[in-house]
């Protein structure tokens, strides 16, 4: 019966001094990690949120550059134009 009592003492001391120990700082660890992924991806909705606000213009940007070719064709003509009427200018001033 002694055999049985240091078995079941033995056992008992190996969990209570090496098991829970060992689990308690697994757990610790994980809990760890747990909180820096919390952590990370808390900031990593603050940077794609940030993300969204600064690219939330590109649509704008694109009607602006549709704007902008009509207004160089526009420029284009307009110094067509502009180079006639100064054409026209010089003759009339060479004529007189």
């Amino acid at each position: 019966m002694n055999a049985v009592y240091w078995i079941w003492g033995t056992t008992l001391a190996i969990i209570t001094f090496v098991v829970v120990p060992l689990a308690l700082h697994l757990l610790h660890r994980t809990l760890k990690a747990a909180t820096s992924i919390e952590r990370y991806a808390r900031e990593s909705l603050t940077a794609g949120v940030g993300i969204a606000n600064n690219t939330a213009a590109i649509p704008a940007l694109e009607q602006t550059l549709a704007t902008a070719g009509s207004l160089v064709e526009a420029s284009k003509l307009l110094k067509a134009r502009a180079n006639d009427i100064g054409s026209i200018a010089v003759d009339l001033a060479a004529s007189r």
